[in-house]
C-alpha cells in the first residue's frame, strides 16, 4: 500500500502546473503579508490567522519585538523606501554583512512590499513583511525586528476614518513611526497628526505614561538645503522650528504642538533630496540604484542604519514594559477590537468638524431664545395658565425659536443643517413638557385632586352606609363602609408616598385612578349640580323680580 501511495504521490507533483509550483514558491519566499485588512464598507478586520503564523513561532515568541511602521499621505514612496530598508536587513541581520554596500548593486531593481508609479494608491490596510529579522543587542536581549507598509491616507477612496483608523493603529503598534511627507513639514500635516495620534489616544487605556514612541519625521524631496542641510542635523533644525511653541502664537497653534510632543516620547527629523528626474517620471523606473540620484543614495546610507542598526533599534513598550512577539500579538487583537466597535467616536474632517460645531451654536442659541421667551410666559412665580393657552404660547415661541435658528449663518448648507434642525424642533418639544409640568404643578386644583376624590368618595360612603343602615339593608350598608374603608386606606397610602417619595409607581397608579374618577363621574355630577344651581338661582332671581316689580306697581296706584 505504500509503494503505490508514493507512487500516486510522485505523478501527481509530476503532473503539478507551473502556476502551482510558482504558487508554493511565492508561499515559501518572503512576502509582503495583510495583517489588517480593508472591507467593503471601509471597516478593517486584523487577520488572526496571517499575523499568527508568521509571528507565533518557537523561535520567535519569546523575544523582545521592534516594530518599524512607515505612514504618510498616499503615492509619497512608503513602500519604495521599505524595499531599501529589506535590503539592509538582509544584508546585516541574515548575511550578517559589515558593509556599506548593503544598497545593492547598480542595476539590481528594488524588490520586497509592492510599489509603482504613477497616481493610483497600491497599498491597502496594513502589510507586514513575512521575514522577522532576529538579533542580539549589546544588552543580552534577543529582538525580533518586524517592518510595517500602511495604506496611505488622503486618497480617493478613502474615508476620514479609513486614514484615522490606519496612521492610529500603526502608530500604536510600532516603536517607530515613521511620518513620509513630502517637501516640508507644513501645518495642516501637523493637525492631522494631531487628528491621527488623538484617535489612537483616545483607544488606549490611561496610564500617565506618554502613550507612544519615537516619531520620525521623514521629509522627502526637501528642496531648501541653503536653509537647512539634507541628513539628521538640518532635519533637527526644520523641526525645532515647526513644534516651537511661542507666546505670540495663536493659542490654538500651541495646542497643537503640545499636544504632538505630549504623546510621543521621542520626536526627530531627517530631510531627503529629491531621487532624481526619472524616479518620479518615468513608467518603466524598477529601482534600480544607476537610475537614482547619487546624493539621494549617499542620505539612504545614512538614514536606515539610523533606524535600523543593532545599536539603534527601539523595543516596543507599552506601559513602560518591554513586549515580548506572544503579547504583541495579543495587543494586536485586543486593538483591533477596540477599532471593529463602537466605542470611538467618529473623526470628522475640519470642513464637517467646523459645520457642526457651527450648526451646534446655532442650535444652542434657537433653543436659548424658547426657554428665554416661555420662562416670560410661564416660568417661575408666574400665575398657572390653562392648557389652551399654554400650547397656544409654546407654538408662537417655538416659530421664533426656529426662525432665529433658520436666519443665522451657517456652514455646510441646508441638506447638512435639516438634522439640527430636527433635533432642534424635538429638544424644543422635550423642554415644552418640562414647562407643561411646572406649569401644571401650579394648579393647586388639580394638586388636591387626588385627596379631595377619595376624602368625597369616603363621605359618600359614610352617608350611604347610614341610609342603607336606618331603612334594614345591612349587606349594602357593610359594603359601604368597606369602601369608605378602601378609600381612607387609599388616601392615607398616598400622603406616605407625598411624603417619604417612597413607591412612586404607586403614587401615580393612585393619581391616575383619582383622574379617572374624576373625569368621567364627579366633574360630570359637579358640573350638573352647578348648573341646576345656576339654573335655579336665576328662576329665583327672576321670580324675586317679578315680585318686587309687582308689588311696587300695587303701592303706586294705592298712592294715586
Amino acid at each position: 500500500m505504500s509503494e503505490v501511495r508514493q507512487r500516486r504521490q510522485f505523478q501527481k507533483k509530476e503532473h503539478s502546473t507551473e502556476d502551482e509550483l510558482e504558487c508554493e514558491d511565492t508561499m515559501t519566499k518572503p512576502h509582503a503579508v495583510p495583517i489588517v485588512v480593508a472591507n467593503d464598507d471601509h471597516s478593517f478586520r486584523l487577520d488572526e490567522e496571517a499575523i499568527t503564523k508568521v509571528l507565533m513561532r518557537d523561535e520567535l515568541k519569546d523575544r523582545y519585538v521592534v516594530v518599524v511602521s512607515v505612514a504618510g499621505a498616499f503615492r509619497h514612496g512608503k513602500s519604495f523606501l521599505l524595499d531599501f530598508f529589506l535590503r539592509y536587513m538582509n544584508a546585516k541581520y541574515v548575511l550578517k554583512q559589515n558593509t556599506s554596500d548593503w544598497v545593492g548593486s547598480e542595476d539590481a531593481p528594488l524588490e520586497g512590499f509592492s510599489w509603482k508609479g504613477g497616481s493610483e494608491r497600491d497599498t491597502t490596510g496594513i502589510l507586514m513583511w513575512s521575514q522577522v529579522f532576529t538579533t542580539e543587542l549589546v544588552s543580552g536581549e534577543k529582538v525580533a525586528v518586524l517592518l510595517f507598509d500602511t495604506q496611505g491616507t488622503w486618497d480617493s477612496k478613502s474615508t476620514v476614518k479609513e486614514c484615522a483608523t490606519i496612521f492610529a493603529l500603526s502608530t500604536m503598534l510600532s516603536s517607530v513611526q515613521i511620518y513620509n511627507l513630502s517637501s516640508n513639514i507644513q501645518e495642516d500635516d501637523l493637525q492631522h497628526l494631531q487628528l491621527f495620534t488623538e484617535y489612537g489616544r483616545l483607544a488606549l487605556a490611561d496610564s500617565g505614561t506618554t502613550p507612544f514612541q519615537r516619531l520620525q519625521f521623514l521629509v522627502r524631496d526637501w528642496r531648501f538645503p541653503y536653509e537647512a542641510p539634507y541628513g539628521a542635523v538640518g532635519g533637527q533644525q526644520i523641526l525645532q522650528k515647526r513644534l516651537e511653541v511661542d507666546e505670540h502664537q495663536h493659542s490654538e497653534l500651541q495646542s497643537l504642538r503640545r499636544h504632538i510632543s505630549s504623546c510621543f516620547t521621542e520626536i526627530a527629523c531627517f530631510l531627503m533630496p529629491h531621487p532624481g528626474i526619472k524616479v518620479a517620471t518615468s513608467p518603466t523606473f524598477d529601482g534600480r540604484l544607476a537610475e537614482i540620484d547619487p546624493e539621494f543614495r549617499d542620505n539612504l546610507k545614512i538614514l536606515v542604519p539610523m533606524l535600523l542598526g543593532p545599536e539603534n533599534l527601539v523595543l516596543k513598550k507599552i506601559n513602560g514594559d518591554k513586549v515580548k512577539v506572544r503579547d504583541f500579538v495579543q495587543y494586536c487583537r485586543s486593538y483591533m477590537q477596540i477599532y471593529e466597535g463602537n466605542e470611538l467616536p467618529e473623526p470628522k474632517s475640519m470642513l464637517v468638524a467646523t459645520a457642526e460645531a457651527n450648526n451646534l451654536a446655532a442650535v444652542a442659541d434657537a433653543k436659548e431664545v424658547y426657554v428665554s421667551m416661555m420662562e416670560e410666559v410661564c416660568g417661575g412665580a408666574k400665575p398657572y395658565l390653562n392648557t389652551e393657552t399654554i400650547e397656544t404660547e409654546h407654538r408662537r415661541v417655538r416659530d421664533k425659536a426656529i426662525q432665529q435658528f433658520s436666519s443665522k449663518k451657517k456652514m455646510g448648507g441646508d441638506e447638512f443643517s435639516q438634522t439640527y434642525k430636527e433635533q432642534l424642533e424635538k429638544d424644543i418639544e422635550e423642554t415644552f413638557v418640562q414647562f407643561k409640568a411646572h406649569n401644571e404643578g401650579k394648579n393647586i386644583f388639580k394638586s388636591a385632586r387626588t385627596p379631595a376624590v377619595f376624602f368625597a368618595l369616603a363621605v359618600l360612603f359614610y352617608i350611604t352606609s347610614g341610609i342603607f343602615g336606618f331603612i334594614g339593608i345591612y349587606t349594602l350598608a357593610n359594603i359601604c363602609n368597606l369602601g369608605m374603608a378602601v378609600a381612607f386606606l387609599t388616601l392615607g397610602t398616598w400622603a406616605y408616598v407625598r411624603y417619604s417619595g417612597e413607591m412612586r409607581e404607586v403614587g401615580s397608579y393612585i393619581d391616575e385612578t383619582a383622574n379617572f374618577i374624576w373625569e368621567n363621574f364627579m366633574k360630570t355630577l359637579l358640573q350638573g349640580y352647578v348648573e341646576n344651581g345656576m339654573q335655579q338661582m336665576a328662576v329665583g332671581a327672576a321670580e324675586r323680580t317679578l315680585r318686587n316689580a309687582t308689588q311696587l306697581a300695587v303701592n303706586g296706584k294705592k298712592d294715586a
